[in-house]
């Protein structure tokens, strides 16, 4: 009876900012595991961070599963089963050998190499800054070509900002490791899509 009290107790008290984070990152790894789409860990997030209390707090995170630990989580050997009854109809069940457990795409013991993916990195972040350049640049020179006069390259306004971010995001994303990290979550998705579809 104290418990069920103390719990009722705890739905009122306020939530910190502390409890929303803890919240938004567990939405995180729901959307990452598939649990979640994206329209729905969309709400789901508007609804954390506008929460006051534990008890707004809970119905975010009702019908997810806790947060398993990472040996929880980790493949474990079948243990001994009992054979079939005979005449039950159930078949004799094929030995399963268990795979090395996997986090964020990369088998756990596996070394990741220091330079994985840095190859396409980079073009991916600077891809759309190239092609918005390419269209403002093709509208500067009709422009231009339009006036009769060669006009200031005011493409320079919108590309040069946005450029000095990308290049502090490129030399910050190889210093932290970006590339890698990338190609593992995306090895950790394409596992997750191939094991759905079996």
């Amino acid at each position: 009876m104290e418990g069920r009290a103390g719990m009722q107790g705890r739905e009122r008290m306020r939530a910190a900012d502390a409890d929303r984070e803890a919240t938004a990152e567990r939405l995180r790894v729901a959307l990452e595991e598939g649990r979640l789409d994206l329209h729905e860990y969309d709400e789901r997030l508007q609804q954390a961070y506008g929460a006051k209390t534990y008890a707004e707090l809970d119905t975010v995170l009702a019908d997810l599963p806790a947060p398993a630990s990472a040996q929880r989580s980790a493949l474990a050997p079948l243990g001994p089963q009992a054979p079939p009854v005979p005449g039950s109809g159930a078949s004799v069940p094929e030995e399963v050998t268990p795979e090395p457990p996997v986090t964020g795409g990369t088998v756990v013991g596996e070394q990741v190499p220091v330079d994985a993916g840095s190859g396409r990195w980079p073009v991916e972040v600077w891809m759309p800054w190239l092609r918005v350049a390419a269209l403002l640049t093709v509208i500067w020179a009709i422009s231009s070509v339009g006036s009769r006069e060669l006009l200031f390259y005011w493409p320079v306004w919108a590309l040069g900002p946005w450029g000095v971010l990308l290049l502090l995001r490129t030399t910050g994303g190889f210093a932290g490791g970006a590339p890698a990290r990338r190609d593992r979550r995306r090895a950790a998705r394409d596992t997750r899509r191939r094991k759905r579809r079996k």
